[in-house]
């Protein structure tokens, strides 16, 4: 009996066990191997998220400096601003200083000249002074009787004729604005400058050394008085009007060319109110100085007329000689003046009526 051939099966139990085993461990290898690699994404992910905060973190304070830059940017912009508009101001104030000083280069040397002349007129002044006040019984030179002119003695009455020979003299001076120049023109001019200008013209410091130099010329012995005019007469010193000064008492003398360096010529010229001012000194004045530039513009009181011609100041003139006290010799110093020709004529008929002197000086005296 021929054996029966056994079959052979390749699935059996056992290999379908080894199969499913090793599939098992093939997944299991791939699941070990897929955890490991995202664990290790997972990583890498964090390192680069904390990358990404710190660069964002970067970023806003780079923003914050930006915004802090962009601020100081702002104020320094307006600061230039600033800046700019200041110097534009300081360049404006500048200019406006180089003006000036220009100005004031145009007029320094004048300035100068006429604060000399001042300083000189102070020193002839402090030496009278001391010459009063020492009372010294020493020969002085001609002219220097109570105090000197210019440290020179100043005696010019040999050309000039007047004599202090009165024992109460009035000296009369004109403070009217026709005595800042001879020249209508420019008086005019001169009338609309400041005061310190309107002292130092040429015709007022002329008017202003005359009267100090006849206070050289007073009498030891005498008494005196100096009023000014213009529309008005007043005494130098208001305390002391109406009365005599005597020519030894230095401290008086002293304040009246004080005040009379202060004065200032302004307003139309009242020969009437002059002359009768010399009513008011008791006793009358037995010598009048007058000192003036030409025929008066009103009588006691200003007209109605805005303008006065030549016949009507003729009339003015006539009225106020009749103010003047008989028998009191009237020596008249007149100063020119364009334009007024029949003053010349007035004034010496007054000083031969009167028996005084007329005088029209050079332009060098006193």
């Amino acid at each position: 009996m021929v054996a029966r051939r056994r079959s052979v099966e390749v699935f059996t139990l056992s290999f379908l066990d080894s199969i499913c085993c090793g599939f098992g461990a093939v997944i299991l290898f791939y699941t070990i191997v897929s955890a490991q690699a995202g664990m290790q994404g997972l990583h890498s992910t964090d390192e680069l998220q904390a990358e990404v905060n710190r660069i964002e973190e970067r970023v806003q304070a780079g923003s914050r400096n930006l915004v802090v830059l962009h601020n100081q940017i702002e104020k320094t912009e307006s600061e230039i601003a600033s800046d700019a508009a200041r110097t534009k101001s300081l360049a404006s104030t500048l200019e406006s200083r180089r003006e000036e000083l220009s100005t004031y280069d145009t007029t320094s040397v004048a300035r100068r000249e006429h604060i000399e002349k001042l300083k000189a007129d102070i020193h002839a002044l402090e030496e009278g002074k001391r010459r009063l006040e020492g009372g010294s019984l020493d020969k002085t030179p001609p002219g220097q009787q109570i105090s000197s002119f210019r440290q020179t003695g100043g005696d010019r009455r040999y050309l000039t004729g007047i004599r202090m020979h009165g024992k109460r003299i009035l000296i009369l001076l004109d403070v009217s604005a026709s005595m800042l120049h001879e020249d209508l023109v420019s008086i005019l001019r001169l009338r609309n400058l400041d005061d310190e200008h309107k002292r130092a013209a040429a015709k007022w410091r002329r008017a202003v050394d005359t009267v100090t130099w006849l206070t050289t010329q007073l009498p030891p012995d005498s008494h005196y008085q100096i009023y000014t005019f213009n529309t008005r007469a007043q005494s130098l010193l208001p305390d002391l009007a109406g009365k005599w000064i005597d020519a030894g008492d230095a401290p008086q003398l002293a304040r009246e060319l004080a005040n009379l360096h202060t004065l200032v010529p302004a307003d139309g010229t009242s020969l009437y109110n002059a002359f009768a001012a010399t009513r008011t000194l008791s006793p009358l004045p037995d010598q009048v100085i007058l000192i003036t530039d030409g025929l008066p513009t009103q009588g006691k009181t200003a007209g109605l007329r805005k303008h006065v011609n030549s016949e009507a100041r003729m009339r003015l003139f006539d009225d106020a000689v009749g103010q003047l006290p008989g028998g009191v010799p009237v020596d008249s110093i007149l100063l020119p003046m364009q334009g007024d020709s029949e003053a010349a004529h007035r004034f010496w008929n007054l000083a031969r009526v009167t028996n005084g002197t007329f005088l029209t000086p050079s332009k060098d005296w006193p």
